[in-house]
């Protein structure tokens, strides 16, 4: 339930759903693209504690919300139809500017495999320190096992990034994804071998000859075919009949992009990944040292404008082409250094609740993440971030004088060590890189420890709002008549505890919702089974028919109603179907919260045991000034 409050307030300051063309999310934050970025309430959703950075880039308004992202992100898409109108919104409204159209592309297309090649990459590490220890062998069948789990991500990459490609260029990605299978055929590889062999016979399609890659790890070529198959399928679906269609557009599009591919797309695609290694191997070559110190200082500023994506594509190639990465070893000292600029504030400074966000961002520094690091604590106080950054510069420039490099992909962390150890066994680059590292790690928390906060009294991070006059009150009156129950007898926890807000619960006569405000609809949620109000004062109002009812999926509610509109005290709102409800074996027990009560000095209810429709329900008591 905390997910639909913050999910419901964040929709209410876009604009609402109609404002909104669509919704991705990475690690930690969500991305949205909006009609109209005036409607978007910045500094509402920055006030909002359950948030900690928003910022508009390349086209995008993206909410950084932390590790639970993926929870909030779900709920949205529960509360919404967005998920069913993304892909049509996005062709009507189009890209505004190339650097959007890029970094989106490549966010949707990696962002779904971060989590997956971080853990693949940690195995593959500790595999790597298994053997270096002795404690497996190459033979066992422990090792062979195990390796095979963390090297499968990374060897059927094709097919993997078909898929995720497909659906990012609104294509279908079970064809997509295929197209990658194609590439990595068993008979394909055979053939790719045999090259070796003398009794080679070379291989063609329809008399033209075709020119062998091992595709196997590869990332260009599946992209750019999947690019071309669903660039195919929407004119093919326009053409072919409905009875048809179904097979015989796939049927096309891979008979038409496998051959394409195998032809011009693989070898071009190739061509360009080689090409996009060397030539990073080029610019690293030329001066290591410089690159580490430019990479170390800027990593963390790539990361605030999420230019950091389009790094990705050049590290997972240089896997597929060189089979080793130097970029991703710079990055860690850069990540590093921030988790000790947060250290060095959390030691120092005097305030309970900075401290406490210090705390756990520096848990999640030390495993990759970052953003609640950099939003919650180093950014906002300025000197802690320029020194993390300046860390970062001196341990990347060790760690790049070494040329320390990385032997599988994953997320700069401390887990980060053990993909360094080279198939030899562990060398001096991998301490070079630890020196390094701890170099960032300790200077940045040093220095931030003793210049990092202007003033000891510091009182947090984070601005109260602005306080209203203590003489004014609020009256929010019943939506439905009933009997009483407080808050805390109600056997939803979520509820009860009051993490949502103050209130009351009503248990329901009729089936029938009306506004106990004047004001207007936030949010109407997609099942029916609940409404968010805000008053004209700023009050968010929260009404929650029944406990667990929203897995009826909007069977029993009929909402009156639509989100965005204008609402009179005693408007309907819901009508449901009581008797249903109580035969399928849900709590009617309805919840009327306040939302925002962290705002006011109190919420107080009435007494009555009985409640009638439209009475006097909560007082909502202002702060003084």
């Amino acid at each position: 339930m905390k997910y639909e409050t913050l999910a419901c307030e964040i929709l209410e300051r876009l604009g609402g759903e109609e404002n909104i063309i669509s919704i991705s999310h990475c690690a930690t934050r969500l991305r949205f693209r909006l009609k109209d970025y005036k409607k978007a309430d910045i500094d509402g959703l920055k006030n909002n504690t359950g948030i900690i950075m928003v910022m508009e880039f390349a086209g995008q308004l993206q909410i950084v919300i932390g590790n639970h992202v993926n929870h909030v992100y779900r709920t949205i898409l529960m509360l919404t139809h967005l998920d069913e109108r993304c892909e049509e919104r996005e062709q009507a409204v189009g890209y505004k500017n190339i650097a959007g159209k890029f970094f989106d592309i490549i966010a949707g297309i990696f962002t779904p495999l971060i989590g997956v090649l971080a853990a693949t990459g940690i195995l593959k590490g500790c595999l790597a320190l298994a053997l270096h220890f002795n404690w497996l062998q190459e033979e066992s069948g422990t090792w062979r096992i195990l390796f095979a789990a963390s090297d499968a991500l990374f060897y059927f990459f094709p097919i993997i990034l078909g898929y995720t490609a497909g659906k990012k260029f609104n294509g279908n990605p079970f064809v997509t994804m295929i197209i990658g299978g194609a590439l990595v055929h068993p008979s394909m590889v055979e053939a790719f071998n045999a090259m070796q062999t003398e009794d080679y016979q070379p291989l063609t399609f329809l008399g033209i000859p075709v020119m062998l890659i091992n595709y196997s790890s590869s990332v260009i070529p599946v992209i750019f075919a999947s690019w071309v198959s669903c660039r195919l399928e929407k004119p093919l679906n326009a053409i072919l009949h409905a009875h048809i269609r179904n097979f015989f557009t796939p049927l096309l599009c891979l008979s038409i992009t496998v051959s394409l591919t195998f032809l011009l797309i693989g070898p071009i695609a190739t061509w360009l990944s080689q090409l996009l290694a060397n030539g990073y191997q080029m610019v690293y070559g030329f001066n290591a040292v410089l690159a580490g110190a430019l990479m170390g200082s800027l990593w963390q500023v790539f990361v605030v404008f999420g230019l950091h994506w389009g790094f990705v594509p050049l590290i997972v190639n240089n896997f597929s082409v060189l089979g080793y990465d130097t970029l991703f070893p710079l990055l860690l000292p850069a990540v590093m250094g921030q988790a000790g600029a947060t250290l060095g504030i959390m030691l120092r400074t005097r305030d309970s609740k900075q401290k406490g966000i210090a705390g756990s961002a520096l848990s999640a520094s030390l495993f990759g993440i970052t953003e609640p690091a950099i939003y919650g604590i180093t950014l906002p106080l300025r000197r802690p971030f320029i020194f993390g950054c300046i860390g970062g510069a001196l341990g990347a420039a060790v760690t790049g004088y070494f040329n320390t490099a990385v032997y599988s992909i994953g997320v700069a962390s401390l887990f980060t060590f053990t993909q360094m150890i080279p198939p030899t066994g562990i060398d001096i680059t991998v301490w070079a890189s630890v020196c390094g590292t701890g170099l960032a790690f300790i200077f940045a928390a040093v220095v931030s420890w003793g210049f990092g906060i202007k003033n000891d009294r510091l009182q947090g991070i984070h601005t109260l709002m602005t306080q209203a006059n203590a003489s004014r009150e609020y009256i929010i009156f019943a939506p439905l008549a009933g009997k009483r129950c407080p808050l805390e007898n109600i056997r939803d926890r979520t509820f009860s505890s009051g993490v949502i807000g103050k209130g009351v619960a009503i248990i329901p006569e009729d089936g029938r919702i009306v506004s106990p405000i004047d004001g207007c609809v936030a949010v109407l949620f997609k099942t029916g089974h609940a409404v968010c109000l805000k008053t004209q004062e700023g009050t968010d109002v929260l009404i929650h028919i029944g406990i667990d009812t929203a897995q009826l999926n909007g069977r029993y509610f009929t909402p009156r109603v639509k989100n965005g509109a204008r609402v009179k005290k005693g408007d309907v709102l819901i009508e449901f179907d009581l008797p249903a409800i109580i035969a399928a074996g849900y709590d009617t027990t309805t919840p009327v919260i306040i939302t925002n009560s962290s705002d006011y000095r109190d919420v107080l209810s009435t007494q009555n045991d009985d409640i009638q429709i439209q009475a006097p329900l909560l007082t909502v008591l202002c702060n003084q000034e």
